[in-house]
């Protein structure tokens, strides 16, 4: 059912950006998407193309290009399928200090775009749980993180720019933290290059989590992943102007 839905929401609103309905505390899997309002998007990102969409239900992560292998496997859920991060720390060494634990969309560079992800926190919970999510992707020590951690530091819950030295912290508005629990929850990141702005929403659509305004990397490609955490990702969207 779960399936059949999503493919209605789909064909329906293929051009137009989606909110994804948040899962009851009994729920199993990510719920459907479902069509924005267009005035809950800022205009000049109206409009933007989908260019990508994963549900993992084919069984496989073909589109994907972890560092480590051996960190990520297809797990089942139910009657779904969803992209899982089994290992805290992989054995992927990034040359400056950042995240370890990445899958990268392969063949899909992007300027402006909207990426819509949901993700499960599969950790038990601690002061540093985590997801993260990766975009502007130039290379293993040149991208831009967000880092959704349950309690903020420095280090933690923050917008992250690495360029060819350890993460630095860029964000002009966080929370005190994530409200990491065990259920499925709903990422969002939108990216302007015109203006630099970065805004990243948590199951929230109406109101950023977190912000930044940063002109280094223009375009690149998106990620899943975490700093040195497990979790698992699904119902992944790609809305953008591709760069060939």
């Amino acid at each position: 059912m779960l399936r059949s839905l999503l493919s209605a929401s789909l064909m329906t609103g293929l051009m137009m950006l989606t909110s994804l309905e948040i899962s009851s505390s009994e729920a199993k899997e990510p719920a459907p998407l479902k069509t924005l309002e267009k005035d809950q998007i800022p205009k000049s990102m109206q409009g933007l193309p989908l260019l990508f969409h994963e549900n993992f239900q084919s069984g496989n992560s073909k589109h994907w290009e972890p560092t480590d292998d051996k960190a990520w496997k297809m797990i089942q859920q139910g009657d779904n399928q969803v992209f899982s991060l089994i290992t805290k720390k992989s054995n992927f060494e990034p040359p400056v200090r950042s995240p370890y634990n990445r899958a990268l969309l392969k063949n899909i560079s992007v300027s402006d775009f909207i990426f819509d992800v949901k993700l499960q926190s599969t950790i038990p919970d601690y002061g540093h749980r985590s997801l993260c999510l990766f975009f502007g992707y130039q290379d293993d020590s040149h991208f831009y993180y967000v880092h959704f951690g349950k309690k903020m530091d420095d280090h933690a819950n923050q917008i992250f720019i690495v360029n060819d030295k350890p993460r630095t912290k860029i964000s002009t508005k966080t929370t005190p933290g994530t409200n990491w629990d065990d259920e499925w929850h709903h990422a969002r990141v939108v990216r302007d290059t015109e203006s630099g702005s970065i805004k990243i929403y948590f199951d929230n659509m109406q109101e950023p989590v977190m912000t930044a305004t940063d002109k280094t990397f223009l375009s690149g490609r998106v990620g899943i992943g975490s700093f040195d955490d497990t979790g698992n990702f699904d119902e992944i969207l790609l809305f953008g102007k591709k760069v060939e």
